[in-house]
């Protein structure tokens, strides 16, 4: 399922870009941070922060919501991160109004 979050920079929507996360790919984790991906192993997959170079960062591709993101979007992100942080938290709490704050498991670390 693809899912799509509005964007204060284009006006548009910021879309999961559907397919596999391979290393080299770019995703956001849930904490919001773009993380340029490094591994993957089954249902994890690891990289390197693109906010704040932290790492490992690692996710569950089923139970935390990664998303694939492209470059125009972490640009976004490094650009006012707290502010894209907030942005992507009520875009989530919108999408998912039954699973309570931060909608996937993204607040629970």
């Amino acid at each position: 399922m693809q899912t799509a979050h509005a964007s204060r920079q284009t006006g548009g929507m910021t879309r999961d870009h559907p397919g596999p996360v391979s290393p080299g790919d770019i995703y956001e984790d849930c904490a919001f941070h773009p993380v340029l991906c490094t591994d993957t192993c089954d249902d994890e997959v690891r990289g390197i922060s693109l906010i704040d170079a932290t790492s490992p960062r690692s996710c569950s591709l089923t139970h935390c919501g990664v998303i694939k993101l492209t470059i125009a979007e972490v640009l976004e992100a490094r650009a006012d991160f707290p502010a894209y942080q907030a942005r992507r938290e009520q875009e989530i709490d919108t999408e998912t109004p039954a699973a309570g704050p931060a909608g996937r498991d993204r607040l629970a670390r």
